[in-house]
């Protein structure tokens, strides 16, 4: 029977616990809580079962308007008046899509069901009728207490009740919400740490009242009502579903939430891409205006030639004059052309953009030995943009340095340190971290003679800290930080004499030069991106009680007593600078009695704890300040280098001060002494942004940026540095995009979260740009969800940067490969698939098109229906499958020794509306050619029999085999890059249209189904006359040497970056290109560098 029960409110959820004899003979509880249809625990992420995958997958597949639309053609072919195409022309096609959706989309929900059973069949415990008893997890409800033991995964949201650790502490790691390896401490409120064993929670009784479910990890609100009293719930008292439980033997919790409102799913963010819009847009009006041209020209043939056949050849009823004959021709001419773009383009986009992610994930150049990471494409829709970016928004921290802390200078009470030689602290202290390093002796003899202040700021770096201690033997420490810098900050004050052991939930305890020392923790002011600061309040053995503060200068400046000028302009320029507060007893009480008001709070809990804390944070002395180093990562400065090269712009969005910010960008080459000028913007106010932004002032190393950096014609390098605070100034949008984006370096500085997120929405408003961000925190996900790309680094921060990304990696410096490689090569495959995809099909639908003016407009088509049928899915599908999967202008070393190959892509210049124009001109030219020569060549021709060869099959089927003879030789002129893979699928290809063909106009199948094939040995007897095949080699080189002349002349006169490397580089046409130019005495091939051919697969193309 279960034990606890929860009521339901609008606005908040309340949970509220009954024991049994409160209950009394009302009933089980387990049916009080029914009527309220709380979720149970079972996770459902699957979609479909056995009953309803297949209407639920059709639906939604069409809702799909490409879907819906053949659906629709489908229909007016079982129009028999209508269609003069069999209805397995389109079904074929479009069941074959759709089948292929389908089992897609089974296997993806086939491995939900997979992991669903097992999540939901663990074990768990569970307090029912006063006794322990196992229970699946899907059976867990809301009002449970569940047992936890040590290693074992939480079953739910979780309100801690108590624990085997002293004061209802547990420890627990979140790597499956965050993917954060470190561990953090939770708590249970403090008057139910007590309830340690199953008697005494089988008679607790309490009421719950808390906020929503929502998706914020960090966070929780609510409120425990129990025995008339109220106790705050933050997120430090809850245990949330996916954690595992560390280093504690067993813990006790209360389910808040289950199932589906537990702690949030990983969410993937994909942005929907209309390159189509312009091509779907274009292709509905070319039906259009061809079908009313035919309809038109139907209406006229009938009325004028038509109506003198009606004794021997009427109209079809319902069909009774010319008119309804036009209507009924322009739905039939509909049906036949829509194969300019036919169901397989969609398909065949969605298997590229999937192979394409494939070569990111197996790419071993990107793979990081020491964390053992590869890198990860979580989307398939983003790889073509990947070779199209223009700006890239990075994070500083984590993201171009490494994120290991080291702890390199200080100054105390003015008193700068670290700049001598190394010391050795074993002598010293035996608690000392012997891979800690430190390079000024003066400061440990500063702590040896005692000095006051140096103690007393060792003392706040051991005070002030959320880190958890691990001793695993006498002396040997292991600290767990939740960030680098704070367990650096830890480790300096343990190697000077100022050693963190241990902490409870009331105490901190230390070691101050060898004396073991206890702190009563009274309050504990935690760090946010808001606050930047965090602050302790301790009450020392003596009595006394102190705030010991640390964060950004820029917020402990402002808090400092005034006299403290004097030391604050010594010490302001590091980072972070500790300060320390006495309180007396009085006013300790006063705060404390204020923040349990606040905590108490129904509403804005958060805001007014906030208020309290500022209350507090006033008036402290400065105690010094601490440099700590954080190293660049490998490769960062090469790959900026060879990203600006590639005209793409980097900005560094950070949280660090200005000085900080600049140094790094010196640092990565970023900022560099050739520029001709580093400029500033940091006003606080409107007026003060817009005159540094348009008034000249003296030249510095960092000044005021002029009025001229507006300008689009400058001339020379800038950098340009602002802050946070003047990004705030929302009406001087324009200026700051005109300054910053002339400038070659931005770097924005004092950057929160959401103003990172700001930037790069401004870069998106007022530029049309395709924008990458690229980060390794939590406080980066905002930033990677608001530009086109988003790219995670899976560093020292955990994975939730990663987990909110489009493309994953471990290293910065595999940003270069994956732009100029892998986004490059995406991109040029991507537009040579869609313009050869446009020019076959416009070849072999416009063909329709000009036989309407010859077949009296009646919509007969040229080719037997089974050619139309198996065209796009059998006879030219592999052929530019293979180029748009495989497909390279340039090796990947030269991509990457030739940056300015990535502009193509920027400017958009392998598929724009010229570029598709000029497709669709080839592709009608072809028509044209495959249209006319056969019908002038084979009008007068005859047999060797002496019969006449102009009847329609043999027509038909000469058009037909020249047609895939010529869309196979320009696939073959249009390929780059030569494997195993393209020669198998180019002449394949070529090869199953002919077995395919002789099969279906043979005399078995004509016997078996004499009403379906109606070409009965037509491929025989045609393919066998001398004049056919003069015909088809006739019209293949009328259709192919123009375009051949045409890219020769091209690549001669002008051209392009990839032909001049390609041609450098390989022995066979570098030899041409030199006899060409000993000859012509001129030449087009510049830039190369160094010799050697690409081993393996051949590169070719014109």
């Amino acid at each position: 029977m279960r034990q606890f029960e929860r009521r339901a409110k609008t606005q908040e959820t309340t949970l509220f616990c009954l024991c049994l004899e409160a209950i009394g003979l009302k009933g089980c509880p387990f049916k009080y809580n029914e009527k309220f249809q709380y979720a149970s625990n079972c996770i459902t992420t699957s979609k479909y079962n056995a009953v309803t995958f297949l209407p639920v997958n059709l639906f939604e597949q069409f809702q799909e308007v490409a879907n819906t639309y053949f659906l629709f053609l489908l229909i007016l072919q079982l129009i028999p008046q209508i269609s003069s195409l069999s209805w397995f022309t389109t079904i074929v096609p479009l069941a074959l899509v759709l089948s292929i959706t389908a089992i897609k989309d089974a296997t993806d929900d086939y491995f939900r069901h997979k992991s669903d059973n097992q999540v939901n069949n663990r074990q768990s415990q569970v307090l029912i009728s006063g006794s322990i008893q196992k229970e699946k997890w899907m059976n867990v409800r809301v009002g449970d207490i569940i047992k936890l033991e040590n290693n074992q995964f939480v079953a739910a949201d979780l309100l801690l009740l108590s624990s085997s650790e002293p004061h209802g502490l547990c420890y627990i790691e979140t790597a499956e919400l965050d993917g954060e390896t470190n561990m953090k401490v939770r708590q249970s409120v403090s008057v139910t740490c007590e309830l340690g064993d199953t008697n005494n929670l089988a008679t607790f009784n309490g009421e719950v009242v808390c906020e929503p479910p929502n998706n914020k990890l960090d966070r929780f609100c609510g409120t425990l009502h129990w025995k008339e009293k109220k106790y705050p719930l933050t997120n430090q008292n809850m245990l949330l579903r996916g954690c595992v439980l560390r280093n504690t033997e067993f813990c006790y919790g209360l389910v808040i939430f289950a199932g589906q409102f537990t702690s949030p799913t990983r969410f993937y963010r994909s942005i929907e891409l209309y390159i189509y819009c312009f091509v779907v847009i274009f292709r509905f009006l070319l039906l259009v205006v061809m079908g009313v041209i035919l309809a038109v020209g139907n209406a006229v043939w009938e009325r004028e030639v038509g109506s003198l056949f009606q004794s021997y050849l009427p109209w079809d009823p319902p069909v009774d004059n010319f008119i309804f004959s036009a209507f009924f021709s322009f739905w039939s001419y509909v049906i036949i052309l829509n194969t300019v773009v036919p169901i397989s383009l969609y398909v065949s986009v969605e298997v590229i953009r999937l192979g394409h992610s494939y070569f990111i994930n197996w790419d071993r150049q990107m793979f990081c030995s020491q964390c053992n990471t590869a890198a990860e494409a979580r989307t398939t829709t983003l790889n073509e943009e990947l070779g199209q970016v223009e700006y890239i928004f990075s994070d500083k921290t984590g993201t171009l340095t490494q994120n290991i802390m080291t702890f390199n200078k200080c100054s105390i009470n003015g008193q700068a340190y670290g700049k001598c030689s190394k010391l050795d602290f074993a002598p010293f202290n035996s608690l000392a971290d012997p891979n800690f390093c430190f390079y000024d002796d003066t400061l440990l003899e500063s702590v040896k003679v005692g000095d006051s202040l140096t103690h007393e700021f060792f003392r706040l770096l051991s005070l002030c800290h959320t880190v958890m201690s691990e001793e695993k033997s006498e002396g040997e420490l292991v600290y767990k930080a939740q960030s680098p810098d704070e367990a650096a900050l830890v480790t300096a004050a343990r190697n000077f004499g100022f050693t963190f052991r241990s902490r409870t939930p009331g105490t901190i305890s230390t070691t101050e030069m060898g004396r073991p020392v206890t702190y009563s923790l009274l309050a504990i002011l935690d760090f946010n991106n808001i606050r930047k600061r965090m602050s302790v309040i301790v009450r020392n053995p003596e009595g006394r009680i102190r705030l010991y503060c640390k964060g950004a200068d820029t917020m402990l400046l402002e808090r400092l007593h005034p006299c403290n000028q004097d030391l604050m302009n010594i010490t302001r320029a590091a980072y972070p600078g500790p300060g320390l507060s006495d309180l007396s007893d009085e006013e300790w009480e006063s705060w404390a009695e204020n923040q349990r008001s606040a905590e108490r709070a129904p509403t804005c809990r958060e805001e007014r704890l906030a208020a309290v804390y500022e209350d507090i944070e006033q008036d402290m002395m400065l105690l010094g300040a601490t440099a700590i180093e954080d190293k660049l990562q490998e490769g960062v400065q090469e790959t900026i280098a060879l990203l600006s090269l590639a005209n793409i712009k980097v900005w560094v969005l950070t949280g660090d001060k200005q000085e900080t910010a600049v140094n790094i960008g010196y640092s990565c080459k970023m900022l560099t002494d050739d520029m001709s000028e580093v400029f500033v913007i940091s006003g606080n106010t409107v007026q003060c942004v817009r005159q540094e932004l348009r008034s000249p002032q003296p030249k510095s190393p960092v000044s005021p940026a002029p009025q001229f950096l507006l300008l689009d014609n400058i001339s020379g390098e800038f950098g340009l540095v602002v802050t946070g605070h003047s990004l705030v100034q929302a009406d001087m949008e324009v200026e700051f995009v005109s300054t910053a984006c002339a400038c070659k370096a931005v770097i924005c500085c004092r950057m929160t979260p959401l103003q990172k997120a700001q930037v790069v929405e401004l870069i998106k408003k007022h530029k049309k740009a395709v924008t990458l961000a690229v980060g390794d925190g939590a406080n980066d996900i905002s930033m990677i969800k608001s530009a086109h790309i988003g790219v995670g680094i899976s560093g020292q921060e955990g994975s939730q940067a990663a987990l909110a990304s489009d493309y994953s990696f471990s290293q910065f410096r595999f940003l270069q490969r994956l732009l100029l490689v892998h986004g490059r090569w995406s991109y040029l495959r991507m537009c040579r698939f869609l313009c050869y995809f446009f020019y076959k099909n416009f070849a072999f639908t416009m063909v329709h098109f000009w036989f309407g003016f010859f077949c009296g407009f009646s919509a007969q088509t040229v080719y037997d229906q089974y050619f139309i049928t198996l065209y796009n899915i059998v006879y030219t599908s592999l052929p530019v499958l293979a180029m748009g999967i495989f497909d390279q202008d340039v090796p990947d070393h030269r991509s990457l020794e030739y940056p300015k190959l990535y502009e193509p892509g920027q400017l958009n210049l392998l598929f724009n509306k010229k570029e598709f124009f000029i497709c669709i001109a080839q592709g009608i030219y072809t028509s044209v050619v495959l249209f006319f020569v056969p019908y002038v060549v084979l009008s007068d021709a005859t047999q060797s029999t002496g019969e006449p060869l102009a009847d329609y099959q043999t027509f038909a089927v000469t058009t037909a085999t020249t047609l895939v003879i010529v869309v196979s030789v320009q696939i073959a002129l249009d390929t780059g890059y030569w494997t195993v893979i393209n020669h198998a699928f180019i002449w394949g290809s070529l090869g199953l249209y002919f077995s395919i063909m002789f099969a279906l106009h043979s005399q078995t199948l004509f016997r078996i189904f004499p009403n379906h094939f109606h070409f009965v040995g037509s491929s025989q007897s045609t393919l066998l006359q001398p004049v056919v095949w003069l015909t088809i080699t006739l019209t293949t080189a009328i259709c192919v040497v123009p375009v051949l002349t045409f890219r020769f002349l091209k690549l001669d006169l002008r051209p392009q970056l990839s032909d001049t490397v390609r041609i450098a580089h390989c022995p066979i046409a570098h030899a041409m290109s030199s006899y060409r130019r000993r000859t012509n005495r001129g030449g087009a091939v510049t830039g190369s560098r160094g010799t050697g051919a690409p081993q393996g697969n051949t590169y070719t193309g014109f």
